[in-house]
């Protein structure tokens, strides 16, 4: 019978065995790797990756990261090549194969028809006498001692040193091309994560929620204006000019002090030297300060003259987190 221990016991074993797979590819960090590296990132064409079985779904996934990250990229099936998908290599293309035997038959006759071909041929296996590894021009290596599976059978050891080698690339490809956070925002300008590396404070500007008083203007005045706008705070301008802002807890803190306000004018109440940010900050950056003062509101200014205000809640509502 199996117990429970004996369950947690096999899933620590897996990932330690996987885990000792992993940095053992190190080894496997030579002349070919580099080289390989080189080869991609001067190409005039695209990657093509192929595989078959588990190792497709490595390189449709090696294919995605690729892409997302400056290097053009497209899945070729091995099995699907031979009967018409090979229409899809062109003749400035490198081939990237992945396959842990290298000796599968339609790894073979793909080989040998994109030998035909003239493209470049780039293995990933994990048999360096295999045909795969002899018939390519480089050869990267993803080797391991066994499969985590019981019967040492199931693809688990393999295909995770195939994905780790796979980013390994990508990485290398992101730094030989510069690869910044701007760059990343292009390729992925929807979701979350499109947000947070694409939106500006200025995308959060609203001329028409853009609470202001002056400096000798009524306290009554004053909380009308934020209510009106609707953001907990008024800035309080003069000549364009931030001298401060007036929030919801400043109005609090009048109160609490004195029963008579009717004399008293913005800027008797108003705090100063507000925390701001230039229109062109990232949302995220922007985010990031109101968590670390742990308030709700920023005055938005460039080279002091006042924009608006951005609020906690509508960068949560946009999803930046």
């Amino acid at each position: 019978m199996i117990t429970t221990q004996d369950i947690l016991n096999t899933a620590i074993e897996t990932i330690q065995s996987e885990s000792a797979s992993i940095a053992h590819l190190q080894h496997f960090i030579n002349e070919d790797f580099a080289q390989a590296v080189e080869l991609i990132y001067q190409s005039k064409g695209r990657l093509v990756v192929s595989g078959i079985g588990k190792s497709a779904i490595i390189a449709q996934k090696i294919v995605a990261t690729l892409n997302s990250t400056g290097t053009p990229s497209v899945f070729l099936h091995a099995s699907e090549a031979i009967h018409g998908d090979l229409g899809m290599v062109q003749q400035n293309d490198v081939i990237v194969c992945i396959s842990k035997s290298g000796n599968s038959p339609e790894i073979k006759v793909l080989i040998q028809i994109l030998k035909n071909f003239g493209n470049p041929i780039i293995a990933i296996t994990g048999n360096m006498d295999s045909f795969l590894s002899k018939e390519s021009d480089l050869v990267i290596n993803t080797t391991v001692e066994k499969e985590s599976c019981p019967n040492n059978l199931a693809p688990t050891n393999s295909t995770t040193a195939q994905l780790v080698m796979g980013d390994a690339l990508a990485v290398c490809l992101m730094k030989k091309r510069d690869f910044k956070g701007e760059d990343f925002a292009k390729y992925h300008p929807g979701g979350t994560l499109g947000k947070r590396m694409s939106l500006r404070v200025s995308d959060f500007l609203d001329d028409s929620k853009k609470p202001q008083v002056s400096p000798d203007c009524s306290v009554k005045k004053a909380i009308m204006e934020i209510s009106e706008k609707r953001l907990g705070v008024t800035a309080v301008i003069e000549n364009e000019k931030i001298l401060g802002i007036i929030t919801d807890g400043d109005i609090r803190r009048m109160l609490n002090r004195t029963d008579d306000f009717i004399a008293l004018q913005a800027k008797d109440i108003m705090s100063v030297n507000p925390k701001t940010v230039q229109s062109n900050t990232m949302a995220i950056e922007a985010l990031e300060i109101l968590e670390q003062y742990a308030i709700t509101q920023l005055v938005v200014a460039d080279n002091g003259k006042y924009l608006g205000i951005i609020h906690l809640h509508d960068l949560l509502k946009e999803g930046i987190v």
